[in-house]
């Protein structure tokens, strides 16, 4: 009995890279340069168009002229007029002109997502701020519940949310609050009586940041509803019982050295009156 072929799973050549050749170069698309440069003139007007820079196929009967741009504002830029031919047909017609940027050409800077380009203080009333799901400073929270005894107990410790600070976010937070002014390195702590740890004003924190953050209560503090570092001070703290005793006035200084320049005829009119 004789072998019998086995069907190809796959067709023949499957798999291996198919070698594309570039679009032929259509006769009449590359001789319609004077239309080509006539759409550049139209759509640049007033400003001139430069010499023919070559050409360029884009598919079959379609070919892309290109001018230089004259225009100072655009230094680099050059027009590309494409045109193309319809398949049997003789004429041909302009397809699109657009403005494309050349070697050398002034660019504007690479774009930056909004959510990279934002600074601390930039969100204003009204606006939102959509926190991405994967953001690494949060963490998933505990489960919810429906039982509403369970649920009080979960908001007196503060559980019972969706997200909650991650450990990078935790560190993330502590570096920004401890190095910024609200820390310890800063002219007002230096000079400071005492650390706010010491306060009676102070309020340490929940959670793991209590042992190296709390908030300032004092109103006449810099820093009253802010956090501040335990180490970090001010001038209000709670024990400063020391009160700057009040500066007298100093006395007033007699010149004995100075005078005054008095006109002659005011002096002239007094003696005159001294001896009537």
């Amino acid at each position: 009995m004789s072998a019998q072929r086995q069907p190809r799973s796959t067709p023949p050549g499957a798999g291996r890279p198919r070698r594309t050749r570039p679009p032929a170069i259509d006769a009449a698309c590359a001789d319609a340069v004077d239309l080509a440069r006539a759409a550049a003139e139209e759509t640049a007007a007033p400003s001139p168009v430069g010499e023919h820079l070559g050409m360029e196929p884009e598919a079959e009967r379609v070919l892309t002229h290109y001018f230089a741009c004259l225009d100072p504002a655009y230094r680099g830029w050059r027009w590309a007029v494409t045109v193309a031919r319809a398949a049997r047909a003789k004429v041909v017609t302009v397809s699109e002109c657009v403005l494309v940027p050349g070697e050398g050409a002034l660019m504007p800077p690479p774009w930056v997502p909004w959510i990279e380009r934002l600074r601390p203080g930039d969100l204003g009333p009204g606006d939102l701020l959509p926190t991405p799901p994967d953001d690494v400073r949060l963490a998933p929270g505990h489960t919810d519940t429906e039982d509403e005894a369970e649920r009080q107990v979960q908001w007196e410790l503060g559980l019972g949310r969706a997200r909650v600070l991650s450990a990078e976010g935790r560190d993330e937070v502590a570096a920004r609050w401890y190095e910024g002014t609200a820390g310890p390195h800063t002219p007002i702590a230096a000079s400071a009586p005492a650390q706010c740890s010491t306060c009676g004003f102070y309020l340490p924190l929940a959670g793991e940041l209590r042992q190296l953050f709390g908030v300032c209560a004092n109103e006449y503090a810099p820093d009253d509803g802010r956090v501040v570092s335990a180490d970090h001070g001010c001038g209000a703290h709670s024990e400063a019982v020391t009160v700057p005793s009040s500066v007298e006035a100093p006395p007033p200084i007699v010149d004995e050295m100075g005078y005054d320049l008095v006109p002659v005829s005011t002096l002239a009119d007094e003696e005159a009156l001294g001896h009537s």
